[in-house]
């Protein structure tokens, strides 16, 4: 299949993907502009991250999963209820990695957990928070990088209308990385590497699909993976992104971001139907 494209097809396709991705480093940088105790900023990112993250994962995610379900199994039930398992596999998957990731240990100080104070607590859960959304985000733009390129071979134009609207995706997924790593470190180089590395995950879903999987993606994994990555994302929202954003600031604060980031996200799904 893909012998049949030319270097430039593949060049373009990809490089499409690449800048999809980058676009996670644009929220980052919004980061920089926040002082460390600005708690009212952090509340008020961390709900809409939540937002963007929840209103994608149902209007967005779950439909294109469901569809790419459908056509592989005959049953329109029988695709809902795997769309349905897979979910919730990904919600299961998520909270059994969230056990077993262990706590940020201090550089130059070993502590038992009842030595911690409140603030060094704080800079655990901000950090393992950032390093979950990270992980969720690059699981969840590792599917839409292989479909950014599959797309952009097939039609260019089709393929720069995904990118642009993933982009704008990515730019307060970046945030969601972002925000809580520079709080817990305070160092915006840090901030700025984790987010724009769960943005690499884009360009190497392309990657991987041209060497590997091209030939072999059939719509049931496409729409399990995209399932699984919703459910992902739905967790980390309410088992992580809305408690903080609660704790950190007023309650209208985070529904105000959270609000915001819906609206957002379905702006951007409006503008390039």
């Amino acid at each position: 299949m893909i012998d049949n494209y030319s270097d430039v097809a593949l060049l373009s396709a990809f490089g499409l993907t690449l800048l999809a991705g980058a676009a996670t480093g644009i929220g980052s940088g919004i980061a920089f502009f926040a002082k460390r105790t600005n708690t009212t900023f952090l509340s008020v990112a961390l709900g809409f991250s939540a937002g963007v993250m929840i209103y994608v994962s149902f209007s967005e995610i779950m439909v294109k999963a469901n569809q790419a379900l459908a056509a592989d199994i005959a049953s329109a039930a029988t695709a809902k209820l795997v769309t349905v398992a897979a979910f919730f596999g990904g919600m299961g998957l998520v909270a059994m990695i969230d056990r077993l990731v262990p706590s940020v240990e201090n550089p130059h100080e070993m502590h038992n957990v009842e030595e911690l104070t409140v603030a060094e607590r704080r800079h655990h859960k901000l950090m393992r928070m950032g390093l979950m959304s990270a992980l969720a985000i690059g699981i969840h733009n590792f599917p839409e990088g292989l479909a950014t390129f599959i797309a952009g071979l097939k039609s260019p134009s089709l393929g720069l209308s995904i990118a642009v609207a993933i982009a704008i995706h990515n730019i307060p997924e970046g945030i969601a990385v972002s925000v809580p790593v520079y709080y817990a470190t305070g160092s915006r180089k840090k901030a700025f590497l984790y987010s724009f590395l769960s943005g690499l995950a884009e360009p190497l879903g392309a990657l991987i699909g041209y060497f590997l999987l091209l030939r072999y993606l059939n719509d049931l994994m496409f729409g399990l993976v995209f399932a699984a990555v919703a459910g992902i994302m739905v967790f980390i929202s309410f088992d992580e992104l809305l408690p903080a954003a609660e704790k950190y600031g007023e309650h209208h604060l985070t529904i105000y971001g959270l609000v915001g980031g819906m609206a957002l996200m379905a702006g951007s799904l409006l503008l390039f139907m």
